[in-house]
């Protein structure tokens, strides 16, 4: 689960209520244990977090702009850029990364923090999902 969110409660939350009948399930609880992350809760996660991944072919001056843009984004809000990108195609992951980045350079460090934990909950349901992509029933 840590792999899905690096979060130690988020992760205890979905394994006590082990097992779920079904997928939709799953995913329900895991929403609502992301929602009720504390603040430490959302910090700790970070701390385990990367920069989103660019797609292959991506040109070097999209990489200076996104690193410069990374650089201003940690020194504001003193933690990792978060984004869910797996909604994203390819072609537009770098232009939806940058405007995102630029957006949300914007917000208060409160309003911030809420909308990171929300990018949070979504990486760790993308990432949930994958991890059980043709596990079965």
């Amino acid at each position: 689960m840590l792999g899905c969110l690096h979060s130690l409660r988020w992760a205890a939350r979905i394994e006590a209520h082990r097992p779920y009948p079904d997928l939709p399930s799953l995913l329900a609880a895991a929403d609502e244990a992301a929602y009720d992350l504390t603040p430490g809760d959302v910090t700790e996660a970070l701390t385990q977090e990367s920069l989103p991944e660019l797609p292959d072919g991506t040109y070097e001056v999209a990489h200076t702009a996104l690193n410069a843009a990374y650089a201003a984004y940690e020194a504001r809000f003193g933690h990792v850029f978060v984004i869910h990108v797996n909604d994203t195609s390819p072609d537009e992951a770098l232009d939806h990364v940058l405007t995102a980045i630029r957006s949300r350079l914007t917000n208060d460090p409160e309003d911030e923090r809420q909308v990171t934990a929300e990018e949070l909950r979504r990486l760790a349901k993308g990432r949930l999902m994958e991890l059980l992509r043709g596990a079965g029933p």
